[in-house]
């Protein structure tokens, strides 16, 4: 789970934003007014953002009355078309403050778990695993891996901290494939994986030769990945695991699941994510 510290920033940095210099819609409404509002979900999603959303009313709770959250269902739950996801009491003000901030984060991170959700199904009955990528919103990375995992995705590499990909541009700069993947070695833990992109198939016995951990098959056509993991497979002095990227529609997934690689990235589940519609209702 996210260290709690970063959800209170990021919620933190949504309501000065937000609010500014207060909000002066809200102040119309009566101060001490108490309400009951509804938290509507319009279509049918996978739940992800219940602790951001509770952490922008706990801390508009520091300006006003407290605001109580009953939730019926958790992260990673399938809601459906004008469920209730839950019920909010307290002060009229502070709700109306807080629920734009408090949904826009609910609505981010549940689109992406549920995109990440719609390209799992298609994997059903393999063993593939589908990551995400880098291609995260700036600043909200750790919470869209979150999601991810909440949508039945895994995570790759969090950062340039925590895992070596060699890409085309390593390449070129260190020469080769094969003095990229020596130098990874001579300078990284041995615990770190080494992968290496690959877009042809001789790059790929020259990686194999290298002995590199993990290779990342880019943009191939459906042909060539059958020939990579045939000669992954009968290679007699070294196995990699095979990652498959680039151009993962869901018309190839099914395909792509049963072809004999280990892992399908894709980019697109954070990044071409579709908000899922919410809907705050105040009782009358």
């Amino acid at each position: 789970m996210i260290p709690y510290s970063n959800i209170q920033t990021q919620v933190s940095q949504a309501l000065a934003e937000d609010i500014g210099s207060g909000d002066i819609t809200a102040a119309l409404i009566p101060e001490n007014n108490q309400i009951t509002a509804h938290l509507i979900c319009r279509e049918q999603a996978i739940l992800c953002g219940k602790d951001w959303f509770n952490e922008v009313f706990q801390q508009l709770n520091v300006i006003r009355d407290i605001t109580k959250i009953h939730w019926t269902v958790n992260d990673g739950d399938t809601i459906t078309e004008d469920q209730r996801i839950c019920t909010l009491t307290g002060n009229a003000r502070s709700i109306l403050t807080g629920e734009r901030s408090a949904m826009n984060f609910l609505q981010t991170l549940s689109g992406t778990a549920t995109s990440t959700a719609h390209y799992v199904k298609y994997l059903e009955g393999s063993e593939v695993k589908l990551l995400d990528t880098r291609k995260t919103i700036p600043g909200f990375r750790e919470a869209q891996k979150y999601a991810v995992r909440c949508g039945g995705g895994y995570n790759h590499r969090h950062g340039l901290f925590d895992g070596i990909l060699i890409k085309e541009n390593h390449i070129m700069a260190a020469g080769s494939i094969t003095n990229a993947v020596q130098n990874a070695r001579n300078n990284s833990p041995h615990t770190l994986k080494i992968e290496v992109e690959i877009e042809t198939l001789d790059e790929l016995q020259e990686a194999l030769l290298a002995k590199a951990d993990i290779l990342l098959l880019d943009n191939m056509k459906d042909d060539m990945l059958i020939q990579a993991v045939q000669i992954n497979s009968t290679n007699h002095g070294h196995k990699a695991k095979l990652e498959v990227s680039g151009n993962i529609t869901y018309e190839r997934l099914s395909n792509l699941a049963h072809i004999g690689i280990d892992y399908i990235s894709s980019g697109a589940i954070t990044k071409h994510i579709t908000a899922t519609d919410f809907s705050l209702r105040f009782e009358s």
